[in-house]
């Protein structure tokens, strides 16, 4: 988002930072071709009875893991919150996790994985719980970088709901970093993003850390 840029500044598609794809079949089996080629060079013979259909299933899973350019028509619909304005209103965390995922390092086009939790402070709206599994899949389901996808969740999450806070910890393995280059079995790598009262009440997030797992293993 560009600096002095507010959240009304932008609409939903630009905020969701949506590409929707319209790729012919033409297209499609173009593509098909180049990766028969791109096999080939790197020693598969693509010509056996369990190879012949690798090229197509290739830029089929492809283009199925990356379908989160394409947005999400059940993911914007935000509810009035049940706090009624009572003490305890920014204090009550609404906390989903953990949500599983997937997705490709932009830098390699390697797969990530692992899982996701999302908090919220809510101030006037809240969001349907499945929504939250919605907007993960939305972010991972592109050609990514971990740290990227937990400040568009918070963004997003900011400009629906405009809540008192938003925290957001995702923790993957990286194949890029298990099957090339140092080729280390590595610890999962783990980041936060803690906007509003989390970033400013250390026991609320302290809070949200402990529902993560975060007090059973080391960061």
């Amino acid at each position: 988002m560009a600096q002095n840029q507010g959240y009304d500044d932008f609409s939903m598609d630009e905020l969701l930072q949506l590409n929707k794809r319209n790729i012919s079949p033409e297209n499609i089996k173009k593509f098909e071709g180049y990766m028969a080629e791109i096999f080939s060079a790197f020693g598969m013979d693509i010509n056996t009875p369990s190879t012949v259909d690798t090229p197509r299933r290739f830029i089929e899973a492809l283009y199925e893991s990356t379908n989160g350019y394409d947005g999400d028509p059940k993911l914007i619909k935000a509810f009035p919150k049940e706090c009624r304005g009572e003490p305890d209103c920014r204090l009550s965390q609404v906390i989903e996790g953990p949500i599983f995922f997937h997705s490709l390092c932009e830098h390699h086009v390697f797969p990530f994985y692992g899982e996701a939790y999302i908090g919220y402070v809510g101030n006037e709206k809240i969001l349907g719980i499945s929504k939250l599994t919605r907007l993960v899949r939305l972010y991972t389901k592109r050609f990514a970088v971990q740290e990227r996808i937990g400040y568009q969740i918070a963004d997003t999450l900011e400009a629906i709901l405009a809540p008192h806070g938003v925290a957001v910890f995702l923790r993957a393995k990286h194949m890029c970093v298990e099957m090339r280059g140092v080729r280390e079995i590595s610890p999962a790598t783990r980041t936060t993003v803690f906007r509003g009262v989390y970033a400013n009440d250390p026991s609320l997030r302290a809070e949200f850390l402990n529902v993560c797992g975060l007090n059973k293993q080391a960061m």
